[in-house]
C-alpha cells in the first residue's frame, strides 16, 4: 500500500521510463509485489480505496503523477503502474508496500525496469472459458 508524498523525476526514452536505478526494481519484482497485493490482477478496483495491481490509494496514484496515464490506477497499464511505483519506491522507499515488499524482495538500489508507458493494456488475463461437466449417458446398457 502505497502513501502519500513527494515526487522524482523520470527519463523518457522513446516511450521507456527508467526511473532512477538507485531505487528501481525489475519488472519480475513489480510482478512479485503485485502477486502479493492483487494475486497478479492489475486492473483490480474492489472498492476498498486501493486499486490496481499495486494497490494504490487516490492520492498517491494523483501525487506521484499517475493521473498522466489514468484517472485510477486499475484503469492505466501494468507499465504505467510501475512507472509510479518506481517514484513512490524513489520517495518512500519499499516500506510504502510494508508486507509484500518483503514478500517479494523489493529494496531499494535494483535494477531499473524498462518499461513501456504508451500502452494501455492492464494485462489482466482474459477469463477462463466457462466449461460444462460431460453429458452421461443414462440410457441401460
Amino acid at each position: 500500500m502505497a502513501v502519500m508524498g513527494g515526487a522524482m523525476l523520470a527519463l523518457p526514452v522513446a516511450g521507456l521510463v527508467a526511473a532512477n536505478s538507485a531505487s528501481a526494481a525489475s519488472s519480475s519484482t513489480w510482478d512479485a509485489v503485485a502477486q502479493c497485493e492483487s494475486t497478479g490482477n492489475w486492473g483490480i478496483s474492489t472498492g476498498n480505496g486501493f486499486s490496481g495491481g499495486l494497490q494504490f490509494t487516490p492520492s498517491t496514484w494523483a501525487a506521484y503523477g499517475g493521473t498522466q496515464y489514468a484517472a485510477s490506477a486499475d484503469q492505466a497499464s501494468k507499465a504505467q503502474q510501475i512507472s509510479v511505483a518506481e517514484k513512490v519506491l524513489a520517495d518512500q522507499g519499499p516500506g510504502a508496500w510494508p508486507v509484500c515488499s518483503v514478500k517479494a524482495g523489493l529494496t531499494a538500489g535494483g535494477a531499473p525496469a524498462q518499461v513501456d508507458t504508451t500502452t494501455t493494456s492492464t494485462s489482466t488475463p482474459a477469463p477462463a472459458a466457462k466449461q460444462s461437466a460431460p453429458v452421461q449417458d443414462t440410457t441401460p446398457a
